[in-house]
């Protein structure tokens, strides 16, 4: 597109954004664009049609359901093809550890190996969150996998857990979704992934020595308090939850010796160890109670009283209802899903049950309430599009420039959900860029690009947790230059496009696109405020 057409565009997004809120379409289809706009990464085409006539109820329930619902046979086969997000945790460590001894040979081709054998790891692992995303039936489950990955975040570009983060959605994320929150937390806790990142895997009883070991096991020498604040000030009780600076000591030594061998990982996969020489073996004095000596038992038995604390339980409850409903969630409906949580004993089912059969999710000004993320945004633009996704780069690269390059948050906190993160002009610029290029067809999602095009070229930043490992291997698509070595794809017609959106376009914002020039259109709906919304 000209650079006078993407002015207008931007010009014409600008003003939405200025315009009163959306009108309301038919009851039904207000309630089936809302819930596919909540439960769903956005509507593809028939969507709205379809829950309109099964009823959301009725939508609601199978997607709390989702092992009953089949994936589709294309599906299943690209996912079965990915060899690395299908292999065990060790096997993928003992792959990585191989690539990086090639690192000492200053031969080119070893180089060269090196680079494309952690560029396939890292592909591999995001084409499986980002093709799930787009394809699954099963829409609230990759909802909810992108709401608990960000709830126990882990950054993959911290040294070994590029090799770990596909095991670790796998393992320890994906199963639990909808499950039991104890069980959750004891498989992340349990996780070399999370191990590894916040370094409890070093966390030693004082003079600990450790032996004549070389590697990571050499370094643990002494407390690591990293792991024990998160899991009390992100995965639990929260920041308010009532523990002190003391609480957070006596937790770190209370999981000493939680940790995993990496020679053990790779020969037998095995992924968690209790090392008793490493525990701290005192009397401990946490949360007010007195924890005697139990080694492993310790740790366990403060995730239990972790996972059923009413603190853990309002945290939780807040951190659903401000990302299904408001970013200033009714503090009534919260404390609703808390007691649904308590009463459960942590059933993440129970609680989104209580969510979406409340009055505040489904009120018409809840509606419009919340700001998509990159990862939403994206997601969402291309179910709208109905394009095949052959190569996902187009859309990986387009979260790094967004600021959210996937499985990129560096810090424990994982990546906001609320508007204030992620509205700004810079953003609104990019996002329409993207919105263009893909409503133009300019986008490769159906093919390669003939040249390999550094992803932290495309992200603007060398510290991108994608940029180093998928150089060569994942093939970047800003929408100009690369884009030229391709055949053009079909521009998005925009009359299927507004169909597939239904009532989550308002009609001021529809008349306005209509009196664009035609070959804008897709693209204003794609770039409006409405779309950006959830």
């Amino acid at each position: 597109m000209k650079k006078q057409q993407l002015s207008i565009v931007l010009v014409g997004a600008m003003l939405f954004a200025v315009l009163p809120a959306r009108a309301a379409p038919a009851a039904t289809e207000q309630q089936a664009v809302h819930v596919l706009n909540r439960l769903a990464f956005g509507p593809k085409p028939g969507d709205i049609d379809r829950v309109t006539q099964m009823g959301v109820q009725r939508y609601i329930d199978s997607q709390l359901e989702p092992a009953a619902l089949p994936y589709p046979a294309a599906l299943n086969e690209r996912l079965a093809s990915l060899d690395s997000i299908n292999r065990s945790a060790g096997e993928v460590v003992a792959e990585l550890t191989e690539l990086r001894k090639e690192v000492r040979d200053e031969e080119e081709g070893a180089k060269q190996r090196r680079r494309a054998g952690l560029g396939a790891i890292a592909l591999q692992t995001a084409q499986a969150r980002v093709l799930r995303a787009v394809d699954s039936p099963r829409q609230l489950e990759e909802v909810m996998v992108d709401f608990w990955y960000n709830h126990f975040n882990v950054f993959e570009g911290k040294g070994v857990d590029r090799a770990l983060v596909a095991s670790y959605e796998r393992d320890a994320i994906r199963p639990h979704v909808m499950g039991s929150f104890r069980a959750m937390l004891g498989a992340t806790a349990k996780h070399p992934a999370m191990l590894y990142y916040l370094d409890n895997y070093l966390s030693t009883a004082a003079g600990y020595t450790p032996g004549p070991r070389r590697g990571p096991a050499a370094k643990a020498r002494g407390l690591n308090e990293n792991y024990a604040r998160e899991l009390m000030e992100l995965h639990t009780l929260g920041v308010d939850g009532g523990y002190t600076q003391k609480d957070v000591t006596e937790l770190a030594r209370m999981l000493t010796g939680w940790t995993y061998d990496q020679r053990a990982l790779m020969r037998d996969n095995q992924t968690f160890r209790f090392d008793d020489k490493r525990h701290d073996q005192g009397v401990k004095l946490w949360l007010g109670r007195e924890v005697a000596q139990q080694g492993q038992l310790e740790g366990e038995m403060a995730l239990d009283v972790l996972a059923a604390h009413p603190a853990t339980a309002r945290n939780v409850s807040f951190k659903l209802a401000q990302y299904f409903v408001q970013d200033n969630p009714p503090p009534v409906l919260v404390e609703r899903m808390a007691k649904t949580f308590l009463d459960s004993k942590g059933d993440i089912r129970s609680v989104l049950r209580t969510l979406f059969a409340s009055a505040e999710f489904m009120a018409p000004a809840a509606q419009g309430a919340k700001f998509k993320t990159p990862y939403q945004f994206v997601i969402s633009a291309a179910r709208a599009s109905a394009a095949p996704v052959v190569n996902i780069a187009p859309l990986v690269a387009t979260m790094g420039q967004l600021g959210m390059p996937l499985y990129g948050c560096q810090t424990p906190d994982g990546y906001k959900n609320t508007q204030d993160a992620w509205l700004n002009p810079d953003a609104l610029s990019r996002r329409i860029t993207f919105a263009t290029a893909l409503a133009g067809g300019r986008l490769p999602l159906a093919s390669r690009p003939k040249t390999p095009v550094p992803l932290r070229q495309m992200n603007g930043s060398k510290d991108s947790a994608m940029s180093g490992a998928m150089d060569g291997a994942i093939m970047a698509a800003s929408p100009a230059p690369v884009v030229a070595q391709f055949a053009a794809a079909p521009a998005l017609d925009p009359l299927q496009l507004q169909a597939t959106l239904g009532g989550a376009i308002s009609s001021r914002t529809l008349a306005t696109v209509a009196s664009s020039a035609a070959p804008l259109r897709a693209a204003m709906l794609l770039g409006s405020p409405d779309f950006m919304q959830r």
